[in-house]
């Protein structure tokens, strides 16, 4: 287990949870079902059962700092790393391999986003065991894919090789299909999504960013013997900007040639969405979810509501919408059309001066 490492991926701002989801409070932060744990402490709490806590990394945006420190008092600060600004998640992994690497020659890594719920909990520890123990031994790149139980649009996909274990080679990556797609892709049973949770060890992932994205990789290298020291911060602040803007999905995994899926089912939802919270959520007889306050429904279906606890939603010849408030913002949106919401908020960052982001 002190060879186990875990990198969280916490910097995103969550636009498409707006108006929960602030820049002073992403999602990660917040806590949807009133557990008194948010998405990110969730997290957290699942990873260091197979992880020790001094290795456990939090990669986030600078602004977020106190935010982490606050919700995980368990960490030192300097398992925090920041970004000086967000360059997707290949520059943020390779800072955290990095730092790893100052530390040791030798460990079994875990990538997580910090913004997923797990319903089965120790499904989801079982199936990381058996992924560390593999990619200890292999030195391969294994992502989780999960069994898909609907023909879901929002959610990337793996297909993968025949075989008759749950580890298997991947074929191929596919992004976010159209709905017609999508359920071809689920009715194949070739298919899994891609849970953006990634297993490697320390040897193998440096050598695909080396070898696959040198111009990610040459970067943080100038610096290699800054990193676990005082002047970190300041050559990643100088040295950041400059890396480019791609995915770990799209700079690598769909690239390399040692990539495996592990098959897996331990009840997996990416809070993404509206409709991916709608989707997880108990609910009434007519398909309606609240979250956290008090509702009445007439004539009204297939709606989700969330407002403070204190307040009461009375709801009247409504069916398919989001209704969500959160501090001086009230969105009233089709759920069919929450990919708009990433727009509402660029909107009302022009109209506003950024008053409402």
């Amino acid at each position: 287990m002190k060879n186990n490492f875990c990198i969280i991926m916490a910097g995103g701002v969550g636009s498409r949870f707006w108006p929960f989801s602030r820049n002073e409070r992403p999602k990660q932060f917040l806590d949807f079902f009133g557990t008194g744990r948010s998405l990110l402490q969730l997290t957290f709490d699942r990873l260091h059962h197979l992880v020790p806590t001094e290795n456990i990394l939090i990669v986030s945006n600078v602004l977020y700092k106190d935010l982490i420190l606050e919700q995980l008092p368990e960490i030192k600060a300097d398992q925090v790393l920041l970004e000086p600004n967000r360059r997707n998640t290949a520059p943020c992994i390779a800072y955290a391999v990095n730092r790893i690497k100052s530390m040791t020659d030798k460990a079994n890594i875990i990538v997580a986003p910090s913004d997923h719920l797990i319903l089965k909990e120790a499904d989801f520890l079982e199936t990381l065991k058996v992924g560390l123990d593999f990619v200890e031994k292999n030195n391969s790149l294994l992502t989780l894919g999960i069994k898909p139980s609907r023909p879901e649009t929002g959610y990337g996909y793996i297909q993968i090789d025949e075989g008759e274990t749950n580890l298997r080679r991947v074929k191929t990556f596919t992004e976010k299909p159209n709905s017609e797609l999508a359920q071809v892709f689920f009715e194949t049973g070739e298919f899994f999504w891609n849970s953006g949770i990634f297993l490697w060890n320390l040897q193998t992932i440096d050598k695909a960013f080396d070898e696959l994205l040198p111009e990610v990789a040459n970067k943080f290298s100038v610096g290699k013997e800054f990193f676990n020291t005082e002047k970190e911060q300041e050559f990643i602040d100088q040295m950041y900007p400059s890396c480019p803007n791609i995915s770990i999905d799209y700079g690598i995994m769909e690239k390399a040639a040692n990539v495996h899926v592990l098959c897996s089912d331990f009840g997996w939802t990416d809070l993404g969405t509206w409709g991916s919270l709608y989707e997880m959520s108990p609910k009434d007889e007519n398909r309606n979810v609240t979250l956290k306050c008090k509702t009445a429904f007439y004539e009204s279906k297939n709606n989700i509501v969330a407002l403070p606890s204190e307040k009461l939603a009375v709801i009247q010849d409504l069916e398919g919408y989001i209704v969500a408030e959160s501090d001086n913002i009230l969105l009233i949106c089709k759920l069919e059309d929450e990919q708009r919401i990433r727009q509402f908020v660029n909107d009302m960052n022009v109209k506003f001066d950024g008053k409402f982001n």
